[in-house]
């Protein structure tokens, strides 16, 4: 029996530990102490660190393993190239884990190679991100350079908000500098793909949903496919080749925030792993191949087939609160019903489980899908989901209506 080790165990890695069991491997799930769901379907665990490549190293090694995975998060990123390096496994190089985990060396090896992408510049403190939000001209994003899920991301309109814009990108980074960079105009869209021998095999670009946070626009759900011209196809696959070479990524999945403005394109920042927000989900049911098996097969350094054989539309929304509280009810017959209705619906927490007011694409409570090409429809059955749910007593439903009343 093969050995894969999946690094996390939070709501975004629990598909990709199920498809592995599926596969008959056995699996080893990493993550830090905590209630996550990944533990409980884990072979064996282990409670580390997904930043601390040494320990992972010796437990790999230990373990032997065949394979090292993630999916939805870039903290593990680098500890992955790294093991795949120590021990030769397929994967992420280690160098170009290093660079798609820092946003600033990201921005350096895009500028470089080449890159359509924002300007940006490195900075160490308040002072200097002024300084540098004066040059680029405002508007302004200040980042935290190695988080994601948009977290630590403020778009800065004036100089008044420079300085908490830096302590928000700053507190909680292990670096001692933050990225400023220039807001660009136009349409976001989300932009996966993989890549094997330098070159990307697959790419899938798709619509987004976006959610004005308190801080930035944060994705909260997908739409396949995206309509384009052939012309703006052709130079999003493009610009996404460029940052591939420019990153040195290989073997890996990537997933990438893209600005469209007619036909031209700018990379914003890319991943070397799969985007989370039901992305392998989507890719699935709209290209009709298992692309959390996919990735599993490559980790292994097995052969992997991206070969469309459907073309079913489909979108997906994150089931999000815009308050904090806890679940105090879930209509358990009307969710059977929904999903019997053939609605893929997924409720992560029971009832008296907490619930953060929504701030960035962790503080999810779940997701429905459904093969659709019409929003109006996707957000008519999440109304009837959040009829389902109630916070602190009071219907979700209602509580969304009236915080969009105000």
């Amino acid at each position: 029996m093969k050995k894969i080790m999946i690094l996390g165990a939070g709501i975004y890695q629990v598909p990709l530990i199920r498809t592995a069991r599926r596969m008959g491997l056995y699996t080893i799930v990493v993550s830090i102490p905590g209630d996550y769901p990944g533990f409980a379907l884990a072979d064996k665990i282990y409670e580390l660190n997904t930043r601390d490549k040494e320990a992972i190293l010796a437990a790999a090694e230990k373990e032997q393993i065949d394979g090292i995975c993630t999916s939805g998060t870039d903290v593990a990123v680098s500890t992955i190239g790294y093991v795949c390096e120590k021990m030769h496994l397929s994967g992420i190089p280690y160098e170009a884990a290093e660079i798609l985990t820092d946003k600033a060396k990201m921005k350096d090896a895009f500028r470089q190679g080449g890159v359509s992408a924002a300007d940006g510049m490195r900075v160490r403190s308040a002072e200097e991100a002024q300084k540098a939000a004066e040059q680029l001209g405002y508007p302004v994003v200040v980042k935290r350079v190695d988080s994601s899920g948009s977290r630590g991301i403020t778009v800065v309109e004036h100089s008044g908000q420079i300085e908490e814009a830096y302590e928000n990108a700053r507190n909680g980074s292990a670096r001692d500098y933050v990225l400023v960079e220039k807001f660009l105009r136009g349409t976001e869209i989300g932009v996966d793909g993989f890549v094997q021998n330098h070159k990307l095999v697959f790419l899938a670009p798709h619509t987004k949903f976006v959610y004005r946070g308190a801080h930035t626009t944060v994705p909260v759900g997908h739409a396949f496919p995206y309509g384009c011209s052939g012309a703006l196809r052709e130079e999003i696959a493009r610009q996404m080749q460029l940052a591939v070479t420019a990153s040195g990524a290989d073997q890996c999945s990537v997933n990438a925030d893209v600005f469209v403005d007619g036909e031209k394109v700018w990379i914003i920042e890319m991943g070397g792993r799969t985007g989370a927000t039901c992305i392998p989900e989507l890719i699935s049911t709209y290209y009709g191949f298992d692309f959390y098996e996919q990735m599993i097969k490559s980790a292994l350094g097995e052969e992997t087939d991206f070969q469309q054989t459907e073309s079913c539309p489909c979108m997906a929304k994150l089931l999000l609160s815009p308050v904090s509280g806890t679940i105090t009810q879930i209509d358990r017959d009307q969710v059977e019903r929904l999903r019997q209705e053939g609605l893929e619906l997924v409720l992560d927490y029971p009832e008296g489980h907490e619930v953060s007011a929504m701030a960035d694409g962790t503080d999810r409570i779940g997701h429905v899908i459904i093969k659709t090409d019409r929003e109006a429809e996707l957000d008519e059955q999440m109304k009837r989901v959040y009829r389902c749910i109630w916070i602190d007593g009071k219907n979700l439903e209602t509580i969304w209506e009236e915080k969009t009343a105000k």
